[in-house]
């Protein structure tokens, strides 16, 4: 048994970045998806992905045998008033994220989520009272002058990139706070507006307003998709959060702003000028300072040599 452990370990942990790079490509590329709905408005793709990511999800929380934790977060009234209060930021995240997609605002959506773990440090900061680390502090000054200087010089508040920031930061910090597995909260959460959802899209079909059964197969397709490109990647990055090393998850997150970034400038050809590469080179070297501080930190709090033997996390 005890020479065939590390394998067993590295087989982990390649399967755990193999999952983690999958959801995050996947949430990068997601633009592409969206776009391919560009003429449906985006309240309406948001009904589609409540209803469908809640029976995709709901099947697998029957499949992987979860059904009595579902249950214990649907009766437990704590879980239930952090859970409605998630729902709502979610779902103005995914509402914003669609919006900005199919209006052109790519790159914005990309700067919200560079500059959302400097977020996630200064929500510590103010609900749980950590202090800034120097290295810290440098990171934030700095994305704060980037988000000026777009402002002053490009005249445009990037709103959508903070809002995005800002809402996902509140959204993942109450997530933490309630005691809900990822699959049976996210089901919870689609769960909650699924029902007012599924009454507007019959609505909408009733009406002759609506896009599903009514723009072709393909279309349908598309809506039903919804699902699949909200479930699937919490399911991967899941899986990979509980094989990796904190540390990695941390570098592997900018994986996904970078592959919408590459959408926005090179593939659907967003303005990119001087005030917008001067920002992201200051986002960028923020990010840079706040990884080579986290990686301090980790090295400080487990130690190099009993957390280099460790191959994953329980």
């Amino acid at each position: 048994m005890t020479p065939r452990k590390p394998h067993m370990e590295n087989r982990k942990s390649v399967t755990g970045l193999f999952c983690a790079v999958s959801a995050y490509l996947t949430w990068g590329f997601s633009p592409i998806f969206f776009k391919a709905m560009a003429s449906v408005p985006a309240f309406e793709i948001l009904m589609h992905r409540m209803v469908w990511s809640f029976l995709f999800l709901l099947l697998m929380v029957i499949l992987f045998k979860r059904r009595r934790r579902l249950t214990e977060a649907l009766t437990s009234r704590h879980n239930l008033k952090l859970l409605s209060l998630s729902t709502l930021l979610v779902s103005g995240n995914w509402f914003l994220f669609i919006w900005a997609i199919n209006s052109n605002h790519i790159l914005q959506t990309s700067l919200g989520y560079y500059i959302n773990p400097l977020v996630n440090v200064l929500l510590g900061t103010v609900f749980l009272k950590e202090r800034l680390r120097k290295l810290q502090m440098v990171a934030v000054v700095l994305a704060g002058l980037g988000v000026g200087y777009l402002t002053v010089h490009h005249g445009e508040f990037p709103w959508i990139a903070l809002t995005l920031a800002v809402s996902f930061g509140l959204y993942g910090f109450i997530r933490k706070t309630a005691p809900v597995e990822a699959l049976e909260g996210l089901t919870v959460e689609t769960l909650i507006l699924s029902i007012p959802a599924a009454l507007y899209l019959l609505y909408l079909h009733h009406t002759g307003a609506g896009s599903l059964f009514h723009d072709g197969f393909q279309m349908d397709l598309l809506l039903m998709g919804t699902a699949l490109v909200t479930a699937f990647p919490l399911l991967l990055f899941t899986i990979g959060a509980r094989r990796l090393r904190f540390v990695t998850m941390g570098f592997l997150q900018y994986i996904a702003p970078s592959c919408t970034f590459v959408l926005a400038v090179f593939v659907y050809q967003e303005p990119f000028g001087r005030a917008q590469v001067y920002t992201f080179i200051m986002i960028w070297l923020a990010l840079t300072l706040f990884s080579i501080d986290a990686v301090r930190a980790w090295h400080h709090s487990s130690g190099f040599k009993s957390s280099s033997s460790q191959a994953v996390i329980k």
